[in-house]
């Protein structure tokens, strides 16, 4: 839709895209928009029971990259109805979803993403900011100092309990989970629990301050 206009509340993307061999550029980047937005690989008979006007992602330029062989970038808009407020995984499933897998292309990335304060004001942040976090630590007037409990992987519960209790009892405010422990064989998180709050209270009492220790959700 070259003659689109785009609005203030739209989602723009810019994506990075080459199409195979004898698509032209405009019909590749029109699929991008329909795949990412209201359009499937077919026509169906429900097309008709809603305002696909309304809603549909527009390809509403398209570039040639200098200096690169049949690649373009292609600008597509998206109406923010499209998007559940406040949910980032709603947001990146419907564009970088199944799009990628679009037979039309050779190779697709997504280069750019503006979202309008319209769409970023619907996200109410963490249910706990930093003051709360400070509350409970007991600890105003500097930065908190914590760290990450090393090696990630392999430590057993109690010696990652260890490792905290030395980091706590060291002088640091908190330690906390890399972001790939959860619950594996060679460390449960309940066991990992047990361990680490020993560690807390015992640093707390020979300290005679308030430590803490985030853990990672796990599935189980």
């Amino acid at each position: 839709t070259p003659d689109y206009q785009t609005k203030e509340t739209d989602i723009l993307a810019a994506f990075r895209m080459t199409p195979q061999p004898g698509v032209p550029a405009e019909e590749a980047g029109a699929a991008v928009a329909a795949e990412s937005s209201t359009g499937t690989w077919t026509t169906v008979w429900t097309d008709g029971l809603t305002s696909l006007d309304r809603y549909k992602g527009r390809c509403y330029d398209i570039e040639a990259v200098a200096g690169e062989e049949n690649q373009y970038i292609a600008y597509v808009a998206y109406p923010l109805d499209l998007f559940e407020e406040g949910s980032v995984t709603n947001l990146l499933t419907s564009i970088v979803g199944n799009v990628f897998g679009f037979k039309a292309l050779r190779a697709l990335r997504l280069e750019d993403l503006r979202i309008p304060p319209a769409y970023s004001k619907t996200f109410q942040g963490p249910p706990h900011g930093i003051q709360v976090e400070r509350d409970k630590l007991n600890k105003y007037g500097r930065p908190l100092l914590g760290c990450t409990i090393k090696p990630k992987l392999g430590l057993s519960a109690k010696n990652y309990g260890r490792a905290v209790y030395e980091c706590l009892r060291g002088g640091l405010d908190f330690t906390k989970d890399d972001e790939n422990v959860n619950s594996q064989p060679f460390m449960r998180w309940r066991d990992r629990f047990l361990f680490v709050m020993e560690a807390i209270y015992k640093s707390q009492a020979e300290t005679g301050e308030i430590k803490g220790h985030y853990l990672n959700a796990t599935a189980r």
